[in-house]
């Protein structure tokens, strides 16, 4: 079956980058450090931040479990023990002005566990049954944990001595305060989270790799700064907490395969439209005859590069999934005038958009063989287009749901027509058309 070349696909998934997908976990992360430096807390606060890891493990886990995200009542549970641990020290030297005598033994293993398990974690997507997946994640958070407890019984100074032992004295710096295997385990972490944001982009993975980010941070402060233990593990519990409240909206009201605004969406902003607006259906033409021909991941990947390509509407417009290979533009507070050379700029970057496609099944062994037939072009090149049928409010048509109906006339006006041209109704008596069909 053929399948788009790695070059559209890498397009279509950079396109998925955005920055809104740290908006839930950055502020968290900002506020934890600007908290943490404070000389000292109120009392309120004080006390808040004592118990405020144990109320997001027990609540923050309960809502993650409602949606069935183990992975992160597990990434919780990983900082909760981190920060159990090291608050028991922490209290200790401040009680007795000195650390305990462990102190330096568990403090380099969760330097070296704490990332170690949340990249783990992090990158373990649930895929089986409920209480499977959860009995093989506790399975393996028991098994490191009795391994690191038994080394550190039966070998309490070797360990110790070995975990804070510069093994590569070349690249050692003088700002490293933790254990120098610490900062690679966190390096390596580190780009395991990156490399999974990148390859599916989502709020969860951003918070996911934001959190790493705060417990790097945080432990080397552990013992310099009296609040940033507690206020650091308490909001990278809360970043993933509300990471997951940020994609349980999204699932209302974002479509998961293009990453538009849903029907949902849609229909909670035309409640809170003015007096003139402009509404477009668009419809992907011949796209069941492309799906039956080519495969629905070849059909996913077009509803993709449209959706993408709808993104980029000027004129004050936003696109939406409208269902199926159906998608609505609206532009609040336009006339049809101002909006019609945006709606043609779209329709025509679509149709200069050349997919290239391959069959899976004669894909070159290495790369050189690649390169020659790339050279020769020997891959087929397709194109998909679209329709547009766009209707104005007006006197007739004063709710947001007659604009629609008006505009999917035109849509079938625009079909009949030839297809890949726009139709606009209810502007002028009669049906306009505005481009040239292209066979």
């Amino acid at each position: 079956m053929p399948s788009l070349l790695v070059r559209d696909a890498a397009l279509i998934r950079l396109a998925s980058l955005r920055l809104s997908h740290f908006f839930s976990s950055l502020p968290f992360l900002v506020g934890a450090v600007a908290a943490a430096r404070l000389p000292g807390l109120s009392e309120f606060f004080v006390s808040l931040f004592n118990v405020l890891p144990t109320l997001l493990l027990l609540l923050g886990g309960a809502f993650c479990l409602v949606y069935g995200r183990q992975r992160e009542v597990f990434l919780l549970l990983v900082v909760y023990v981190g920060y159990f641990l090291l608050d028991i020290q922490v209290d200790h030297f401040r009680d007795n002005g000195q650390v305990r005598e462990d102190a330096a033994l568990v403090f380099h293993l969760i330097c070296l566990l704490l990332p170690l398990l949340y990249a783990l974690y992090g990158c373990w997507e649930e895929r089986s049954h409920l209480l499977q997946d959860i009995f093989a994640r506790a399975l393996v958070l028991l098994a490191v944990g009795a391994v690191a407890l038994g080394l550190a019984r039966r070998y309490p100074q070797g360990i110790a001595e070995w975990l804070a032992q510069i093994h590569w004295p070349s690249l050692h710096a003088p700002w490293m305060s933790l254990a120098q295997l610490a900062y690679l385990v966190f390096l390596i972490a580190f780009i395991a989270l990156l490399v999974q944001y990148l390859r599916r982009p989502r709020p969860l993975h951003a918070a996911q790799l934001v959190g790493l980010i705060g417990l790097f941070w945080m432990l080397p402060q552990v013992f310099i700064l009296a609040n940033a233990l507690q206020v650091v593990s308490s909001m990278v519990m809360l970043m993933l907490v509300a990471a997951v409240a940020h994609e349980a909206y999204q699932m209302a009201f974002r479509d998961e395969l293009t990453g538009l605004p849903g029907r949902r969406a849609l229909n909670e902003r035309l409640q809170r439209l003015g007096r003139d607006y402009v509404i477009a259906m668009v419809d992907v033409d011949h796209f069941k005859k492309f799906n039956d021909t080519h495969g629905h991941d070849v059909g996913d990947q077009v509803l993709r590069l449209v959706a993408s390509q709808l993104r980029k509407v000027g004129g004050g417009g936003k696109a939406y999934r409208y269902g199926g290979e159906e998608f609505t533009l609206l532009f609040p507070g336009k006339s049809l005038e101002q909006c019609l050379p945006h709606m043609e700029a779209v329709r025509l970057a679509i149709e200069h958009y050349r997919m290239q496609l391959r069959d899976k099944h004669s894909r070159p062994r290495d790369d050189r063989e690649g390169k020659q037939r790339r050279a020769g072009k020997t891959a087929s090149e397709v194109s998909v287009t679209v329709s547009m049928g766009v209707a104005q409010r007006q006197a007739e048509q004063r709710t947001p749901q007659e604009v629609i109906k008006a505009a999917d006339k035109a849509l079938y006006s625009a079909k009949a027509a030839g297809r890949n041209c726009i139709r606009s109704a209810g502007h002028r008596r009669g049906a306009v058309k505005v481009s040239t069909p292209v066979d």
